[in-house]
């Protein structure tokens, strides 16, 4: 087997656990709460996949990445409904239940708004290079290893509660495990590319990453820990979904690499926020 497919098929199995770990850790009604309130979801909707997205073309453009870089870095953008939306939003005191909701419908929603937006957004950022996506394959991937993994995970929760909260703590652990097994065999196969990303690249990631706090901030409504929830939500995108992406339509190219870069900075750069915002800067009296 070679490292391509071996990525490819590790970041399938990781965000297959990964979606129905999520399905085990939340209720039906957890989702119809946050479904019910459009309001929000068009909010939510507006600050992932129309503001994160322009903010992530301009940036490519402004900074004349290289077209399967940009590749790499679009795909994050598009990709919402991050499972370390909830856990940050806790350490940022924000609203956890809400953050939760958000994340099912963005994480849910993804598996077709993200190759649209794909579709539409790359021949921006490719420059005179074709950089495509099979937008069928692309929409089959997702359904098959996003929603139908997260479907089964909310029946066990739902039909067997007990079984699903035993369930929980080793598949939080699994997720760990392969995540770290995905990374390191990326970061294995990529480390003389990715030490060699300049410095104006992580400006460009800041400025991103940035870009989707303040959105998540301003369109959060006027309670400030759903603000806070919001704000977590937009601001660090889904890398499991990223990588099965960016694996599957561009294999051995550097928009894995970047893709792989964005994540491991966006996830230690948000976690830095969330934990200052919480406990640093606007701790509770």
């Amino acid at each position: 087997m070679t490292i391509d497919r071996l990525v490819n098929l590790l970041a399938a199995v990781t965000l297959f656990e990964m979606m129905v770990t999520i399905g085990l850790g939340v209720t039906v009604a957890e989702i119809v709460a946050v479904a019910r309130e459009w309001r929000t979801l068009a909010r939510a909707g507006l600050a992932n996949y129309v503001i994160v997205p322009a903010a992530a073309v301009g940036l490519l453009l402004v900074f004349q990445a290289a077209p399967f870089v940009a590749a790499g870095f679009l795909i994050a953008a598009v990709c919402p409904g991050a499972p370390y939306g909830p856990p940050f939003t806790g350490l940022a005191k924000g609203n956890v239940t809400l953050a939760v909701g958000l994340m099912m419908v963005l994480a849910g929603s993804s598996a077709f708004l993200a190759p649209l937006l794909l579709r539409l957004l790359l021949p921006l950022v490719a420059g005179d290079r074709p950089v495509d996506v099979e937008l069928a394959k692309m929409i089959e991937t997702l359904l098959a290893d996003q929603l139908l993994p997260l479907g089964i995970g909310l029946f066990i929760r739902h039909r067997w509660p007990a079984l699903a909260k035993r369930l929980g703590k080793p598949a939080r652990g699994l997720s760990v495990l392969l995540n770290m097994a995905l990374l390191g065999t990326i970061l294995t196969a990529q480390f003389p590319t990715l030490i060699a990303i300049p410095l104006r690249a992580f400006a460009g990631m800041s400025a991103l990453v940035l870009t989707g706090v303040a959105a998540g901030w301003l369109l959060g409504g006027r309670d400030e820990a759903d603000r806070r929830a919001m704000a977590m939500a937009t601001s660090v995108r889904n890398v499991a979904v990223t990588l099965v992406i960016a694996a599957g339509s561009f294999p051995g190219t550097p928009a894995v690499t970047a893709a792989t870069a964005f994540g491991l900075f966006q996830t230690v750069l948000v976690a830095l926020i969330a934990f200052a915002w919480g406990r640093l800067i606007l701790k509770p009296r």
